[in-house]
């Protein structure tokens, strides 16, 4: 370390962490994160802002910032955080006595705006990052591990080529998970050998601090995916294990009910891995299903045999609501929000050959003759989807006093959602292909309607099905009665956006006015006898 020339350099000891305030129950940020260290990186000249590694895991895009770089000297110096041969090797153990220590954690709290007794109450937990300062290109830059990785595959390896010891082994492995949480997994892999960019943003440069015991074991899933039916899903693996390039080529095989998909020439230079996946439709019945995989060559993947569940969504529509229905303690629900990603990105790698001509001197009979004594070099192809969408909610046309958005309880309504795909690889990525809308009158839970696909591709559109208790078969869902005035706001899951890092999904809602009720609309009055 401190090693390489002048353009890409970093020096022991220039370092610090990212800290950041998180809900114990998802790991959602409530703080804007923080960097401690103990230099003065006043001259830094590029960083990507404040963001953590879960908003990073959950889709926000790795871009320059174009303010100055914040830091903050804490009062009690930091721990060593980064190894290196000069200064030593960093402790675990000393940084987590550091950020279990009261009067750290009262400063932390402090400096992120964060009540101190509220922080430490069980409900949230501190996520740690190391952060580097480091030379690249001339250019003197702060990065986390997560952001060098995701910077590294936008330069489609560079940084990995320049300064891989530091980049991949002493940066991302200075703070990792002894113990899974918030869905980050222990890291078990070597503590000495470069990681790969997939293995740094997944599992690497992460520390959390827990402020109570868990008392309550985690829900463990006997699935490793669960699919809906009848619908186009990518189910991926991932590949590592020395090189696999042209000469000596990687394939993996898929076998799924009966079929066979394979995929041929996976490619990624020693000390990396490749992302392999298949694109296939779920069967129309519920049912669970293995998966296995095999690897031909030299490499191994990540899970050889993948347990799926397959779910029908169309199984839960609600009863027809009567006219004399009542439910005189409804209180309005908060509107929901599910796992909710909107981007993805992805790569593959891409050999080629650099050549390296050798002349072999001849002998009294021989002129001699050139041989090429080149080598595989790779680059690193990047690509992205992205999902938008809208919802737009409407009274039934059916409801003959609605007026607007406004109508009287016991009307039906119309839904529409209008999806958007974009990507740079459409054989990766699937249309936006299911929606799941939830009604207030039920609290968002119990019941459901699954819409009907109305168009196909990248541009998808989705309406109710065709109500049963429709006189006139429309795609509609009635209101109830009893439902009080003011705002009735459906609230629907858009999913099924499928791409090799996983599923796009959104949270979707709007909503009518509820003026009145149908009974308002009727009058009965004697018959008049003449």
């Amino acid at each position: 370390m401190g090693q390489g020339t002048s353009q890409n350099k970093w020096s022991p000891g220039m370092e610090g962490v990212r800290v950041t305030v998180v809900k114990a129950e998802d790991g959602t940020p409530v703080t804007t994160p923080i960097d401690l260290t103990n230099k003065k990186p006043t001259n830094v000249q590029a960083h990507f802002g404040k963001a953590s590694k879960v908003s990073y895991n959950r889709g926000s895009s790795l871009s320059p910032s174009g303010s100055t770089y914040e830091f903050i000297n804490p009062a009690q110096a930091l721990p060593k955080i980064i190894s290196s041969q000069s200064l030593g090797a960093a402790s675990i153990e000393e940084i987590k006595r550091y950020f279990t220590d009261e009067q750290v954690l009262r400063s932390i709290a402090g400096l992120t705006g964060m009540d101190f007794d509220t922080m430490v109450a069980g409900e949230y937990k501190l996520l740690i990052e190391p952060v580097g300062y480091y030379t690249f290109q001339g250019i003197f830059i702060a990065t986390t591990a997560t952001e060098a990785a995701l910077y590294d595959e936008q330069l489609g390896g560079q940084l990995r080529s320049k300064m891989v010891s530091f980049y991949y082994k002493n940066l991302p492995l200075s703070i990792f998970l002894e113990t899974p949480d918030l869905g980050y997994p222990a890291w078990n892999g070597s503590k000495t050998s470069p990681a790969s960019n997939a293995d740094i943003k997944s599992s690497l440069g992460i520390g959390i601090v827990r402020f109570n015991e868990i008392t309550t074991p985690p829900e463990v899933s006997a699935y490793d995916y669960e699919y809906w039916t009848d619908t186009e899903v990518i189910t991926a693996v991932e590949v590592r294990g020395g090189q696999s390039d042209p000469d000596n080529p990687v394939s993996v095989t898929f076998h799924v009910q009966g079929s066979t998909y394979t995929v041929d020439q996976v490619c990624y230079p020693d000390g990396d891995s490749q992302l392999a996946w298949i694109r296939w439709t779920t069967p129309k019945e519920p049912q669970t299903m293995t998966i296995t995989v095999q690897v031909h060559g030299g490499g191994h993947v990540n899970n050889g045999t993948i347990h799926v569940n397959i779910v029908d969504l169309n199984e839960n529509p609600p009863p027809d609501p009567n006219a004399d229905d009542r439910n005189d303690g409804f209180t309005r629900p908060a509107v929901p929000k599910k796992e909710e990603t909107t981007s993805a990105n992805w790569g593959v790698w891409r050999p080629w050959w650099q050549e390296y001509w050798v002349w072999h001197s001849g002998d009294d009979d021989d002129d001699g003759y050139w041989c090429d004594h080149g080598w595989w070099e790779f680059d690193y192809d990047r690509y992205s989807a992205s999902l938008t969408a809208d919802m737009s909610v409407v009274p039934d046309e059916k409801a003959p006093t609605a007026n607007g958005k406004t109508m009287k309880s016991g009307y039906g309504i119309n839904e529409t959602i209008r999806t958007h795909v974009s990507t740079t690889q459409s054989s990766a990525v699937t249309p936006a292909q299911n929606a799941v809308t939830y009604f207030p009158e039920f609290q968002y839970q119990g019941f459901w309607r699954l819409l009907d696909r109305m168009s196909s591709g990248y541009d998808m559109r989705h309406e109710f099905q065709e109500n049963r208790y429709s006189t006139y078969k429309r795609r509609t869902h009635f209101t109830p009665i009893w439902y009080p005035n003011g705002d009735y706001t459906p609230y629907t899951w858009l999913i099924d956006c499928w791409t090799p890092t996983g599923m796009l999904s959104m949270n979707l809602n709007d909503s009518i006015t509820i003026d009145g009720n149908l009974w308002s609309d009727w009058h009965i009055a004697p018959q008049n006898p003449n």
